[in-house]
């Protein structure tokens, strides 16, 4: 059971919504039916998750009465036990102002036998930001993956040659070992001897998956969609057609990508002119650029390298509010809560990220790597530094997505046009920014944004009362939603 419940209940109240591992249920009639996906969504999720059953979220999260808790914690029970593996759940009585709620504490499944299914329809399911989707097939190979040490940066690249690596990488790559590392790597002083040894290339001389990323001419030409997508949200004032702006795709060997990300950043990121405290005028970024580069570093060298991944890309995204980088594969060997808090090394990739602490940046000369376990207190430090919020780490399981936000004084005050309102909870933002695109359908909604079709619903409500946005359609045709 949660140590202090009041103080999750005060979150969910603020949020306006569950969050990614808790899952509210007024249950007043009993167990409801969507109580199934959301045991199912949360033994695959990282870490677990949290049921509570007895408050109403459509009504602020207040307590519902319930008719029979002895029977709703008995049927919790045994519906906990018709999953394949079995769900495993501790169960406690609990008070919410003055109420009695049920409180379950569903226990993450074993790695090795996930993705948990119900066993009546063989479906499984994940959480998003505010309720439970049904895994697609390539989703599941994703855990199915996980059951074994991810090997994927050794596997030599089919069709590739010594000569589709950048001969000014390697040199640079192979002197450095040789500088750091006499002792070890760099006892091995024929090129392409030391290249072997360290993962580089094949005993045949055929570059690996992780020599081709961090030192290849163009790793592209065979995994198209290790790139980086890149974009900012219009300005306030931009025309309404206007969907996005500084939309980059970024590609290159790792090195190459760090920098150009750094460029990206430097052109899209707002900046305040400050006086530094030797007198100097320095530009001050919303987001500082040593953050961004170490996080852009983690997805880059952390994301998936397998088959089920293969078509999908890092993606970032500078919103209004707030900047979000996604990328795909979960954490590896350690969990959100203990992220910065370990030096915990340990790496899905763990020959790529080797090879890439010997990587040099062509525009800065730092390591693409610069100490193993030192990222994100880099980047805790980097944001408390400029008074900016904790990062937001956000683990699914199959994609990991780190969120930034903006202080509440460098926000900009709302414009007159209705791009962003205070009124606004989070899940309703969130349904706002994705109409930004196009008129859409309440269940288009829910497809894209991974929330449950009833909280859409409530948001397109909230937004409508707010006449943020207009309804189009009806009696007899789909109704659709847009951005006034």
């Amino acid at each position: 059971m949660p140590q202090d419940l009041s103080s999750l209940v005060n979150d969910l109240r603020h949020a306006g919504g569950d969050t990614a591992s808790v899952e509210v249920k007024a249950a007043a009639g009993g167990l409801p039916e969507s109580l199934a996906p959301s045991l199912s969504a949360l033994a695959n999720l990282p870490g677990g998750g949290t049921i509570i059953l007895g408050l109403d979220e459509s009504k602020g999260f207040a307590p519902v009465k319930l008719s029979s808790p002895q029977t709703l914690k008995q049927g919790l029970a045994a519906k906990a036990r018709s999953f394949e593996p079995p769900v495993v759940v501790d169960v406690h009585d609990a008070v919410v102002d003055g109420a009695a709620v049920i409180v379950a504490r569903v226990h993450e499944c074993d790695p090795s036998a996930k993705p948990c299914r119900v066993a009546s329809t063989g479906k499984a399911y994940l959480r998003a930001y505010d309720g439970d989707f049904q895994l697609s097939h390539l989703e599941e190979q994703a855990f199915i993956a996980a059951r074994r040490p991810p090997m994927f940066d050794r596997v030599p690249v089919e069709g590739a040659g010594f000569s589709d690596l950048d001969p000014e990488l390697v040199g640079t790559y192979t002197e450095s070992v040789w500088r750091h590392e006499p002792r070890g790597l760099g006892r091995f002083q024929e090129q392409r001897e030391l290249l072997r040894h360290a993962g580089v290339v094949t005993a045949d001389g055929v570059p690996t998956v992780a020599g081709i990323l961090a030192l290849g001419l163009y790793p592209q030409q065979w995994f198209p969609r290790f790139v980086i997508q890149a974009a900012a949200d219009p300005f306030p004032e931009s025309p309404p057609d206007v969907r996005a702006r500084n939309q980059a795709t970024i590609s290159g060997p790792i090195p190459l990508m760090l920098d150009q990300a750094m460029e990206w950043a430097r052109r899209t990121f707002d900046t305040a002119i400050v006086n530094a405290p030797d007198g100097s005028v320095q530009d001050r970024y919303e987001y500082p650029l040593l953050a961004f580069r170490e996080l852009i570093v983690n997805a880059l060298i952390h994301r998936d390298l397998d088959d089920w991944s293969a078509g999908m890309a890092i993606e970032v995204r500078r919103r209004r509010d707030r900047l979000v980088i996604t990328n795909p594969g979960g954490l590896y060997g350690i969990t959100v809560d203990r992220l910065g808090r370990e030096s915990v090394t340990s790496a899905r990739n763990s020959q790529l990220v080797r090879i890439c602490q010997h990587v040099y940046s062509a525009e800065t000369g730092a390591r693409a790597v610069e100490a193993p376990a030192s990222g994100i207190p880099t980047v805790t430090e980097a944001l408390r530094r400029e008074g900016l919020p904790p990062a937001h780490y956000i683990d699914s399981g199959i994609r990991f997505t780190v969120i930034l936000s903006r202080a509440a004084a460098q926000s900009p005050s709302p414009a007159p046009s209705p791009s962003r309102s205070p009124a606004l909870k989070p899940r309703d933002q969130m349904i706002y920014d994705l109409l930004a695109d196009d008129p859409s359908t309440s269940a288009q909604l829910a497809s894209r944004s991974g929330l449950t079709i009833q909280t859409v619903r409530r948001a397109l409500r909230a937004l409508l009362d707010l006449g943020l946005i207009q309804r189009n359609g009806g009696q007899g045709r789909a109704t659709s939603y847009r951005r006034l």
